[in-house]
């Protein structure tokens, strides 16, 4: 029998405010509905999240829906992009999403490379799959994470990838042990 990770990106947030406060947009909270009705027809047995608000409120209504609370995990917050607490404007994070795909080492003084945030987050992703094995796993994170995560184990998922994606997105990945068998988007 297989695990199943589902990486789940956050709803639309605000483009203001703290990282970690930042909660959902009106739309954020429509779409946070839709996902959790679809999320609930996959009989999921925990919910993990990252710390940052936005993420724990796209997941929460299905940690409720199977009655235990979100496990927040430090590790899968987004990529620290800068040494501000802020988001980072687009006009900015565009080159430097570049160069960090380009160049996995590079990160900005004080910040994190995509190297450095793959391993936190793989690293969470074994432990996911060692503690929960053969049950089905939300994790609720961000765009740069998750996509680096699933680079990680499928080349498909890099930088093109991450401007493709939408706000919340849902993809499966199934594994047997730790070995990757496949991935599928199942947010349209």
């Amino acid at each position: 029998m297989s695990t199943y990770i589902y990486m789940i990106r956050h709803g639309d947030s605000p483009k203001e405010g703290p990282e970690r406060s930042r909660g959902l947009t009106e739309k954020g909270i429509a779409d946070t509905r839709k996902l959790t009705e679809l999320l609930i027809k996959e009989d999921l047995d925990v919910v993990v999240s990252s710390p940052y608000l936005r993420s724990i409120l796209t997941v929460e209504g299905v940690s409720q829906h199977i009655g235990q609370a979100v496990f927040v995990e430090e590790d899968l917050k987004e990529r620290v992009f800068s040494t501000d607490n802020h988001r980072m404007p687009d006009q900015e994070l565009g080159p430097l999403l570049e160069a960090s795909f380009l160049d996995p080492d590079f990160s900005l003084k004080g910040a994190e490379s995509n190297a450095d945030c793959v391993k936190r987050g793989i690293g969470v992703l074994n432990i996911l799959l060692d503690t929960y094995r053969k049950k089905k796993i939300a994790v609720g994170t961000h765009g740069a994470i998750m996509t680096l995560m699933l680079g990680y184990y499928d080349s498909r998922f890099d930088l093109n990838f991450l401007h493709r994606t939408s706000k919340p997105d849902v993809y499966r990945m199934e594994f047997k042990g730790l070995e990757f068998v496949g991935v599928e988007r199942l947010w349209q």
